[in-house]
């Protein structure tokens, strides 16, 4: 099957989070499977590419104020992956992709419409596929543009689309202007179709039009069709129930394995954990923190520090926390109150809290390493990439049981022996550090913990069985058009 991949980032050639792993990742197993994928990207400023070729030299895309012109350049192919890249320096060749410190750029809706547009026009030319997979707000345009302004091209008559979310917490919202701006009728602005609160809502355009809806999770897709974790639209989620699944994100081994890992001091294994000692005193050194005593057990963090990811749980109980047994190093940058805090800890605490305010991936490698458990109580996390990783390195997780996380970590039982990690359910600060005791006191068995570590690196959460899945709904997807393109026969009355 021909698949066709739009995204607004993709390793190695862009990255803000998890959904560029996603989409560096995804395509090349379902290569493996004997797909045909090609991926379409923004050619951003931080876009490094070896040796690309212009294979689609002008794309002529209308706005309301007058015509952009983008291209298409080629780069190249990785594991049986084609990458193509939409060239428009005015909204691509900036310091970010999406904004600054201040804020979003006020023309995100112009610029990806403008990436959704290319991709449409740059297929007919490249090859239409059988598939658009589309990721998150800023390709949702679209499913949009194929049912409405695209709707009687022959060249996409059997084209279907898979739409994934990633994170429902962002929808790519805009002024109602917006819409004759990108040339889009004005009856896409009602309740049913992308109007939101008096603002037009990228993502909701995506949820109607598309085909079929994906998340990044079972429960996380379950999760968004409550008021809890919708963000506004868990009623058009529950209208399109019976086409909405949850298929978990997979990790790529190559890059995140204790045996092969490049950045770290010792490799171990789950048969040999002896090279994890010396990847703690090498993660400790690299924290500044070298009069500590390396028998405690060390709790690692790596995230943007955000409320989201469940910082304002660990600012309730920061200084109960700093009194255990234990030792924290945390690495990420977000809101200055959690950036904050954490310098203030470390002050108070220098043995005890270590802080880089920064994104290091080579630090984020020792951490996994390093750290005998692996921390994150987010409110809410469609899938999260750092619990799946910390099973593969052997750092216990602790997590909230909520999204992709629920889905990844079984509760630890000594007594049975089973189990990968400790979960909570509760959102508040005292469930979160009745959690992070329990872990430590099952930290103090030294052969109960090493059980432990085993069941978790022993898990396998490679893309392998991601990919067939997503390959099941590709052929759902191409049934489905068939179907509405099959004519209905008429009745004959005798």
């Amino acid at each position: 099957m021909n698949i066709v991949f739009a995204a607004s980032e993709g390793v190695p050639f862009s990255k803000t989070g998890g959904l560029a792993d996603v989409v560096g990742a995804l395509p090349r197993s379902l290569a493996a499977l004997g797909h045909q994928v090609s991926v379409f990207l923004p050619r951003y400023r931080q876009t490094k590419l070896s040796d690309p070729a212009v294979v689609v030299r002008s794309v002529t895309v209308p706005f309301d104020d007058q015509y952009r012109f983008a291209s298409v350049v080629s780069g190249g192919s990785q594991n049986g992956v084609r990458f193509y890249f939409v060239e428009y320096p005015p909204y691509f060749d900036r310091d970010a992709l999406y904004g600054t410190p201040a804020g979003d750029y006020p023309d995100n809706a112009e610029r990806f419409a403008l990436f959704s547009r290319t991709v449409l026009e740059a297929s007919k030319i490249l090859g239409v596929p059988h598939i658009f997979h589309c990721h998150d707000w800023q390709s949702a345009l679209i499913p949009v543009l194929l049912r409405t302004i695209y709707s009687e091209d022959p060249a996409f008559k059997e084209a279907g689309t898979v739409f994934t979310i990633h994170n429902m917490g962002y929808q790519g919202l805009f002024p109602p202007d917006t819409l004759p701006l990108l040339m889009l009728p004005w009856d896409l602005f009602t309740m049913s179709k992308m109007e939101f609160f008096g603002q037009v809502n990228f993502l909701k355009g995506a949820l109607v039009y598309s085909d079929f809806i994906t998340t990044v999770s079972r429960k996380y897709s379950q999760e968004i069709q409550t008021v809890e974790y919708g963000f506004g639209l868990e009623g058009v989620l529950r209208d399109r129930a019976s086409t909405v699944t949850g298929i978990l994100n997979g990790v790529d081994y190559d890059e995140w394995s204790p045996q092969t890992d490049k950045f770290f001091a010792a490799k171990y294994s789950p048969q040999d954990l002896s090279g994890k000692a010396t990847c703690k005193q090498d993660l400790l050194a690299a924290f500044g923190i070298s009069t500590a005593d390396v028998k405690l057990p060390v709790i690692g963090i790596v995230s943007r520090f955000a409320a989201q990811k469940g910082f304002d749980l660990i600012a309730q109980i920061a200084d109960r926390l700093a009194r255990e047994e234990m030792i924290v190093v945390a690495l990420g940058a977000g809101d200055k109150t959690y950036e904050e805090m954490f310098v203030r800890l470390n002050k108070q605490f220098p043995n005890k809290i270590a802080v880089k305010v920064a994104y290091d991936n080579a630090i984020a490698h020792k951490i996994e390493a390093g750290a005998d458990m692996f921390l994150m109580p987010s409110r809410y996390e469609p899938c999260g990439l750092n619990q799946i990783y910390s099973l593969k390195y052997g750092t216990v997780p602790i997590v909230r049981a909520t999204g992709g996380l629920d889905d990844t970590i079984e509760p630890w039982d000594a007594r049975t022996g089973k189990g990968t990690g400790f979960k909570f359910t509760e959102y508040n600060g005292e469930s979160l550090l009745l959690t992070i005791k329990a872990a430590l006191s099952a930290y103090q068995d030294e052969t109960s913990w090493q059980a432990l570590m085993r069941n978790g690196m022993n898990k396998d959460f490679s893309w392998n069985a991601s990919a067939r899945e997503y390959s099941k709904v590709y052929e759902k997807v191409r049934q489905m058009r068939r179907a509405a393109l099959t004519p209905v026969p008429e009745k004959v009355s005798v």
